[in-house]
């Protein structure tokens, strides 16, 4: 007789194709909770849960295809409201750890949902694998360019499932509308034009302080060089600091730099360039709150993508969102379950949207329904072997792009790429930024 463990343990583990595989037909809200995947449930621990981390275990909570046996966090209070959540919908509390390491110890765990700061993800991901787990890890799958390609070898090395948070991937009036938009409804696409705003505010001039007693502070600095605590730095307005985060651009442009690339057929790019700056406060936010990354590829396309931190004005009816333009028209998604194809014209073709709306004034879960599908096509990656809808190779890419938007960001010129790896060509300096530096003995391995 086959035990639960020895089941999970010798399925099949997903593939490195990209495919349109694993979406639920007629999936609506009032379906949510009927979602239905193996008999055999996935056992989860979660991997930082103050924010994302907590609505995305929620979620997992919901679909009854898996169990949240570990909560792990660096923040007490995190452990205890998240495990609270989980309790509420499952009836069972979850176990708490402050070092996920601990958790990775554990043989009941099957897979881990990596929902940490940046400078975490790739690490946390690795160290997951090594330990035989499986991972889902939210965008960007990596803080450098070096670790997402290791990333992509663990992978394959540690045969291990690894599904990127890309959520759209699953979402399937997208997954329509891009496969019209490859059929040919707006003709040849050359361009694509992504945006993002907000109305952040500004962070002030940060002060030391004394750790709280809530956080361990060395814990979560993790692999990242050690700086003393400041009072605005947790939990959110890391993002906007280069020693932990990577800006708006990989913050919330991942995914729309993600649909560009798989609406034009693109994998690395030719060119990228930056503009931009911290130009609407004077405070301590040091990646840019306005900025414009371009990307020129080999098969005669483009792509822009514009982020707007601090200034909500919308593009398109949208705050998000992406456009692509084609020989004979063109086709816009306002950054939910939706498409619209237009003429040469201007003139509406066809429209498409989802009963289930995205929620943007909810910054950590703006898609829960939708996103269950991707969840769930992570879980059946581990149970059935279904291909995965945006495995590590694709999820890397994606990453990567934006990623050079930034190193070209930082150095202030144009890059030149390999288009066989992504590298960078002739320029030292800004192959500088394609690695890391480490805490010493928190290296990342493979």
């Amino acid at each position: 007789m086959t035990t639960r463990r020895e089941y999970i343990k010798k399925t099949a583990v997903g593939s490195a194709a990209l495919t349109f595989g694993g979406i639920l037909p007629g999936f609506s809200a009032k379906s949510y909770s009927n979602i239905i995947g193996a008999n055999e449930k996935v056992r989860l621990s979660m991997i930082g849960v103050n924010s994302r981390g907590n609505s995305l275990a929620q979620n997992f909570a919901k679909l009854g295809t898996c169990e949240i046996i570990h909560i792990c966090d660096v923040d007490s209070r995190a452990i205890e409201k998240c495990s609270n959540n989980v309790e509420k919908i499952t009836g069972e509390r979850p176990k708490g750890f402050k070092d996920f390491r601990e958790s990775l110890k554990s043989p009941d765990v099957d897979a881990v949902v990596v929902a940490t700061p940046d400078n975490w993800h790739a690490p946390a991901a690795m160290l997951a694998m090594k330990a035989g787990k499986h991972v889902y890890l939210e965008k960007p799958c990596s803080y450098a360019p070096a670790e997402g390609e290791m990333l992509v070898e663990g992978a394959k090395k540690y045969n291990k499932v690894m599904q990127m948070g890309n959520q759209r991937r699953s979402w399937p009036n997208i997954v329509q509308g891009m496969k019209e938009l490859k059929d040919g409804a707006i003709g040849r696409v050359y361009f694509a034009k992504g945006w993002y705003s907000n109305n952040r505010q500004s962070i002030g001039i940060g002060k030391e302080a004394p750790v709280p007693s809530w956080l361990d502070w060395d814990l979560w600095q993790g692999p990242a060089t050690r700086m003393p605590y400041k009072d605005n730095y947790v939990h959110y307005n890391w993002h906007w600091f280069w020693h932990w985060g990577t800006g708006e651009a990989l913050n919330n442009g991942t995914h729309m730099v993600d649909l560009m690339r798989w609406g034009l057929g693109v994998d690395y790019a030719a060119k990228v360039t930056s503009a931009g700056g911290r130009f609407r406060f004077q405070d301590d936010w040091q990646t840019p709150d306005t900025q414009v990354i371009g990307m020129e590829f080999a098969n005669n396309t483009a792509l822009s993508w514009e982020g707007r931190s601090c200034n909500p004005h919308k593009s398109e009816g949208a705050g998000v969102g992406v456009t692509f333009f084609g020989e004979k028209g063109s086709m816009v998604t306002q950054g939910g379950d939706d498409y619209t194809f237009y003429g040469l014209d201007d003139k509406v073709i066809k429209s498409v949207a989802s009963d289930i709306k995205i929620d943007t004034s909810n910054l950590m879960n703006p898609g829960e329904k939708l996103d269950a599908l991707h969840l769930q096509n992570f879980l059946d990656g581990i149970t059935k072997g279904t291909p995965l809808n945006s495995d590590i190779v694709g999820g890397h890419k994606s990453t990567l792009l934006v990623q050079l938007g930034n190193i070209s960001q930082r150095t202030g010129r144009t890059l030149n790429i390999d288009q066989q790896n992504g590298h960078i060509l002739n320029d030292p300096d800004a192959m500088k930024l394609w690695s890391r530096e480490y805490e010493k003995g928190w290296e990342m391995t493979l």
